[in-house]
């Protein structure tokens, strides 16, 4: 497949950049204060770099006619909010919702993660990202399948420090050998999820589908994890069975570790 050295250089540096971003500068407490300020001017310069090397709105999914998600995409994320209320009727898995960062926060703070730090601060950054700009770049120096699988494969490792806290925080890793053992199925997950929204957004032809069906899987499991909480007016009774511990966290801590 022929193509430009610079297609080849943006492409890599591409993958270094995204690799790297979650792990490293999200470790610092002013990313923490700043998050969705910091992740909007990031996709403002993902999308600067992405025109300036060429690629157009029509190859990120985001051209006039690629605005709405089809029929497929709008049919997923409806598929994935039915399923997070399932898994809230049913007992034996209310238990996926136990969540330290959620079980503690106010509705203030849960409106504020679902209306304005998940779409904008993750969704969208993390989207146009690997979806839009990633995705794109590696299709000019590779196959639409083994970019779709690059691009999976990074959303994987852009998790590894979210997900590592996510167990921390729930007391899911006492050791080092355990925490290693859950990071690499967390992330081999994220890798499963990224693989799957990149296949949406190559088969859909369109950016909104994977934001969408991105967006009914994070804030659809807030919600609901909110919702079933013990004392919670709606689903309080069973769910109070649930072993669900008291936050300690800010309400702006990450929740974006299964995202």
């Amino acid at each position: 497949m022929p193509y430009r050295p610079r297609d080849m250089a943006f492409a890599v540096t591409a993958c270094v950049a995204l690799a790297a971003y979650n792990n490293v500068i999200s470790r610092h407490p002013w990313h923490r204060r700043r998050y969705v300020l910091v992740n909007l001017c990031a996709t403002g310069a993902a999308l600067s770099a992405a025109a300036a090397s060429g690629l157009t709105a029509t190859d990120l999914g985001c051209g006039r006619d690629a605005w709405p998600p089809g029929r497929l995409g709008a049919g997923l994320a409806t598929g994935v909010a039915a399923g997070w209320l399932i898994v809230a009727v049913v007992p034996a898995t209310r238990p996926v919702l136990d969540d330290k960062r959620i079980s503690g926060l106010d509705g203030r703070a849960i409106a504020y993660q679902a209306v304005v730090r998940i779409p904008i601060g993750t969704v969208l950054w993390e989207e146009t990202a690997f979806r839009g700009v990633l995705q794109a770049a590696l299709r000019r120096i590779m196959s639409d399948n083994a970019a779709i699988l690059l691009t999976g494969g990074l959303f994987g490792v852009w998790h590894v420090r979210p997900t590592l806290e996510a167990l921390r925080v729930n007391g899911l890793a006492s050791g080092r050998g355990q925490a290693a053992a859950r990071v690499f199925a967390g992330c081999t997950a994220m890798v499963g999820g990224g693989v799957f929204l990149s296949w949406l957004r190559a088969r859909s032809g369109s950016l909104t589908a994977p934001v969408l069906l991105h967006l009914a899987t994070n804030c659809g499991g807030l919600m609901t994890a909110w919702a079933a909480r013990p004392g919670a007016p709606v689903l309080s009774g069973p769910v109070s069975s649930c072993r669900i511990r008291k936050a300690t966290n800010s309400p702006n801590q990450d929740m974006n570790s299964a995202c």
